[in-house]
């Protein structure tokens, strides 16, 4: 499966170059180059879509999305 997202770059008057991505409000990075903003804003977005599919900011924040400080749902690694 590929994605292909649809970019928007723009020089800004200090010289950095912004790069966003359409259909994914916010997702936007800023690079001395406008091919480091895009990369930037591509990291970004595979992150976000990453966080939708867990379920959000609490799943992304904790491997297998479970919070460390609850003991009942810390995932075991299999060591004492």
């Amino acid at each position: 499966m590929g994605l292909n997202f649809a970019f928007e770059t723009e020089r800004e008057e200090d010289g950095r170059w912004i790069a966003e991505v359409s259909g994914l409000p916010g997702v936007l990075a800023y690079g001395a180059s406008e091919q480091a903003a895009l990369a930037g804003a591509e990291a970004l977005a595979l992150r976000v879509l990453a966080d939708r599919l867990t379920g959000g900011s609490e799943a992304a924040a904790h491997p297998g999305g479970k919070p460390a400080d609850d003991p009942e749902k810390v995932q075991s690694t299999g060591t004492p």
